[in-house]
């Protein structure tokens, strides 16, 4: 279930009442009059299934309440009420499986945003994906693609081409390319350090390395898995299943290689620069793309249920 608070003017009280009182899924309606101060307004609480959350706050902002008011929506992870497991029987589908568009459109406009935070995250996880290429070290690896930050950009691109807001693809691709320029720079810059202190040397980038030369040797079958972690990974935005996005970041080589490309062109060996842009490349592209065609797939699954079942403002039974 969700908890929605909203602040509505006065005037526009009575019209999102109507339509809360006639949203198939919603319960626990609660209204306060006068009781906001800044906006000054109403305040209206209630609570809505997940499955049937984003066609009522779609139908909220088409009365332009997030202009004239506001519209906050909270989790409720408990919900001790028989009217509560009414309304989640109400609406369609299951709420693991219901898009909040409205929430996956804020949360990808958040992480696609290029900060310090941002590039500092994205580079500390390269340079501990360099140590684990050049120690050939499997668990710094796994370590680094924790680290990196970089889903939330590809997230976003997705997201931003499924609902054609081009502005968040090109901050999205921003974030993206001038966030891994930025990391690449400081590792092979990191790189040269440790290779002055001693740590780094250019044997070891020669070396054979078998833990971790598939990251500089892309095929096919790097598509195919940054292909399924992108599904996995847009799965875990979009539903109330999070958990798994975590599994999405330790399964592509997009940080091992970008920090192999930056340590191999720091030692001048370009063969391996180049083979691991192509990594990286491979990883991204499979990636947005299973982004965006999970996300237009979601879109359409849940157009049918809506065709299937009442719309906002319309639930036959009246509560």
């Amino acid at each position: 279930m969700l908890h929605l608070r909203l602040i509505s003017p006065a005037d526009r009280t009575d019209a999102v009442v109507r339509l809360i009182e006639t949203t198939v899924g919603t319960a626990h309606l609660v209204v306060l009059p006068g009781a906001a101060r800044n906006p000054a307004g109403d305040v209206v609480m209630c609570d809505v299934a997940r499955e049937a959350g984003d066609e009522l706050i779609g139908a909220l902002r088409e009365l332009e309440l997030d202009r004239t008011g506001s519209i906050a929506v909270e989790n409720i992870d408990l919900s001790l009420s028989e009217r509560a497991d009414e309304a989640a029987e109400e609406a369609p589908g299951e709420g693991a499986d219901a898009v909040l568009w409205e929430h996956l459109a804020d949360a990808t406009h958040e992480e696609s945003t290029l900060t310090v935070t941002y590039v500092a995250f994205l580079a500390v996880a390269t340079m501990l994906a360099a140590c684990g290429v050049m120690l050939d070290n499997a668990i710094l690896i796994v370590g680094a693609m924790a680290v990196g930050p970089e889903f939330g950009p590809l997230a976003g691109i997705s997201t931003a081409l499924v609902r054609k807001a081009p502005q968040l693809v090109w901050r999205s691709l921003w974030a993206l390319l001038a966030g891994f320029a930025a990391a690449m720079v400081l590792t092979a810059g990191f790189s040269w350090l440790l290779d002055t202190l001693g740590l780094f040397e250019k044997s070891m980038v020669e070396a054979p390395r078998p833990n971790t030369a598939f990251i500089w040797k892309p095929d096919w079958m790097s598509f195919v898995v940054a292909f399924l972690a992108g599904i996995a990974g847009t799965l875990s935005l979009t539903s109330a299943k999070s958990g798994a996005l975590i599994g999405v970041a330790i399964s592509v080589t997009t940080v091992p290689a970008a920090a192999n490309a930056a340590v191999a062109f720091s030692y001048g060996d370009y063969s391996q620069t180049w083979g691991s842009t192509w990594q990286l490349l491979a990883n991204l592209g499979g990636i947005v793309l299973a982004g965006t065609l999970t996300l237009l797939a979601q879109k359409a699954f849940w157009a049918w249920q809506r065709e299937r079942t009442p719309r906002a403002g319309q639930n036959p039974s009246g509560r």
